[in-house]
């Protein structure tokens, strides 16, 4: 099951390939996305590499180094179909919206073993939605509402700590993560990136277009 169909708590029976190639996408394509990234966070650092040493010895298994951890947010589209000018109107409408919200604190305490990847959700997850919201009000002022990608309604907030790379039972990547107790962390969401971002080696990596500062930022 995937993440976004688990009820708190719960674990997929069966795991899959992450890095199947969806709709549209390809080596060498890229792809323009919200994303939340952290810089200077030693607590979510303390816990990522708590489990990625925990999930070390499981099989078919990617981790993800600090650097690309992130915060999944809202995607807006393919590079090759965004223009220069729909870019720019978007960065300046979701800037606006984003700049009216406070930086938050969000708790990463659950870890969950879904079908794709090892995730933990971030709570208050309103918190988090109502930033995703402000980044879809951005977008659908330039392209129309109902020319904005990914449905909400599937959106849970979530940083993942690994993804998985093969078919197969879920229970040794259960028991791996169960197998230790670092105790949440406690990460502050004071700025949303707008990312070029691709998967050309099975990683999800970027390079930053535009930082959007929470209120009280500069």
């Amino acid at each position: 099951m995937s993440f976004a169909d688990l009820a708190p708590g719960q674990h997929a029976d069966r795991v899959r390939d992450h890095w199947w190639w969806r709709p549209g996408w390809r080596v060498g394509r890229r792809f323009y996305a919200f994303h939340v990234t952290f810089q200077d966070q030693p607590d979510l650092y303390r816990l990522a590499n708590a489990y990625r040493s925990a999930l070390s010895a499981a099989p078919s298994v990617t981790l993800i180094p600090d650097q690309w951890l992130h915060l999944t947010m809202q995607g807006i589209g393919f590079t090759d179909e965004t223009s220069d000018q729909t870019l720019g109107g978007i960065l300046e409408e979701a800037g606006k919206q984003l700049g009216q919200l406070p930086a938050v604190d969000v708790e990463l305490r659950e870890i969950v073993v879904a079908d794709e990847a090892v995730v933990m959700p971030a709570t208050p997850a309103e918190a988090v939605q109502q930033l995703r919201t402000a980044t879809r009000t951005g977008i659908g002022r330039v392209v129309g509402e109902d020319q904005v990608p990914e449905d909400p309604s599937r959106y849970r907030p979530h940083v993942s700590f690994a993804y998985l790379t093969a078919d197969g039972p879920a229970e040794p990547y259960i028991r791996a993560v169960e197998a230790i107790e670092p105790g949440p962390a406690t990460v502050r969401i004071s700025h949303v990136d707008l990312i070029e971002m691709h998967r050309d080696r099975l990683m999800y990596e970027w390079s930053l277009v535009a930082r959007l500062n929470l209120k009280g930022r500069s």
